[in-house]
């Protein structure tokens, strides 16, 4: 709207009270805080067309179609069925190639963003589940339906990250694992030892594959803390392009 069609902000306000009713005015407050808010959780996984060229021209094509896909995934799938999602989002990611942080990242542990990890083309457990995680977020699944969980796996004894969905509140979730390309319930997976799970808000210990008891914010956890703020700078610059 061009300066000559706005209201000044004192007559507009005034104007506006006149019309509606105070409660009125405030569910519509409430409801601009809330789209602003979904919104920014929205941009977490949205990168502009340039963006994606900038990718392009500094990794090559490859990884440039790699987050072209991606984003179309996320596009297509926003009104899927949940299960469709969940089977759409884990098959996409388990193409991508396992690979060790410190042969991949020189470093002995590093949790990578879903960008990070998509033009590399490679990553560990953490980053297969962190980028599943996102994505499913960023399709609409309810944070408090996801957990990154912590488990062993015990038959190559070793520690190992999936992903966990909750279609309701005390079911068994399903497993989304790289080690495997079906995903199954908790209980048909005797080979996963659950130690401890955690998504965007809580952090709790695990028993039988289910959510125990909270011990407390995921806070707690340096390196998921290092990659959400990671990520917040990768997604203001990717705004930005």
């Amino acid at each position: 709207m061009s300066a000559a069609h706005r209201l000044p902000y004192s007559k507009s306000r005034a104007s506006l009270s006149r019309q509606l009713p105070l409660h009125l005015l405030l569910l519509l407050l409430l409801l601009a805080l809330t789209a602003c808010f979904n919104t920014a959780i929205a941009g977490k996984a949205y990168l502009t067309i340039s963006y994606i060229e900038k990718i392009g021209r500094q990794y090559g094509q490859d990884a440039k179609q790699r987050l072209r896909s991606w984003q179309q995934l996320i596009r297509s799938n926003k009104n899927a069925p949940e299960e469709m999602k969940l089977h759409r989002v884990n098959a996409f990611f388990n193409k991508l190639k396992f690979v060790d942080d410190i042969n991949h990242w020189q470093q002995e542990d590093y949790w990578a963003t879903p960008v990070e990890f998509l033009i590399s083309n490679g990553g560990d457990c953490e980053d297969f589940s962190i980028a599943k995680y996102y994505t499913l977020r960023e399709m609409g699944v309810a944070d408090k339906k996801l957990s990154i969980a912590y488990v062993k796996a015990l038959n190559n004894n070793e520690a190992h990250m999936v992903l966990t969905y909750y279609k309701k509140a005390g079911a068994t979730p399903l497993i989304l694992d790289n080690l495997i390309p079906q995903i199954k319930s908790a209980d048909k997976r005797p080979d996963l030892a659950h130690v401890y799970s955690f998504n965007g808000d809580n952090l709790w210990l695990s028993k039988k594959g289910k959510r125990a008891e909270i011990i407390g914010t995921s806070n707690r956890l340096d390196s998921w803390v290092k990659l959400r703020q990671r990520l917040e700078e990768q997604t203001v610059n990717a705004a930005k392009k």
